[in-house]
């Protein structure tokens, strides 16, 4: 076992773990942060996607010991007071999702999209998404999605 620290949707915990735990695995299983979602388990899908440090990662492709140290941010550490995010309230909004299952990765991965480019084309929102699947809706709403979130934010910044 190995002692790790890190902070997870604001909160600071510390656990020992298997030195060959997933990321996603300790997420769901020590944490019940269940809506980082395990899709494929090979980092093809994307639905796993949270945030280490700032940046979208795949939480089937780290160990819980490579965020030793770190701030992650999951699906719900999003919503503040209540309150979806801007990019949580758009997917609402313009039905950005179906079945549900890839919508986490993808709202996480839409917000590092957007904090890179916080006014994306249709084609940079397709190709900055590229690495996360929807199964389900051809992709059309969740681009609407994305576009009315980075109109959002950007409104909300001026």
């Amino acid at each position: 076992m190995t002692r790790i620290q890190l902070t997870v949707d604001g909160d600071s915990v510390s656990d020992d773990v298997e030195p060959r735990q997933l990321l996603v695995q300790y997420l769901r299983e020590n944490l019940g942060k269940t809506g980082t979602v395990v899709g494929c388990d090979t980092s093809n899908c994307g639905a796993c996607t949270v945030h280490l440090d700032g940046q979208s990662v795949k939480a089937c492709n780290v160990l819980a010991v490579q965020a030793d140290g770190c701030d992650v941010t999951t699906i719900e550490g999003l919503a503040r007071n209540g309150a979806l995010h801007p990019v949580q309230e758009a997917f609402r909004e313009c039905h950005g999702l179906q079945c549900g299952f890839c919508t986490p990765g993808m709202i996480m991965q839409s917000l590092d999209l957007l904090k890179d480019n916080p006014d994306p084309s249709e084609e940079e929102i397709r190709l900055g998404l590229e690495g996360n699947l929807c199964r389900c809706t051809g992709y059309h709403n969740i681009v609407r999605s994305v576009q009315q979130a980075a109109g959002t934010l950007s409104g909300s910044a001026s």
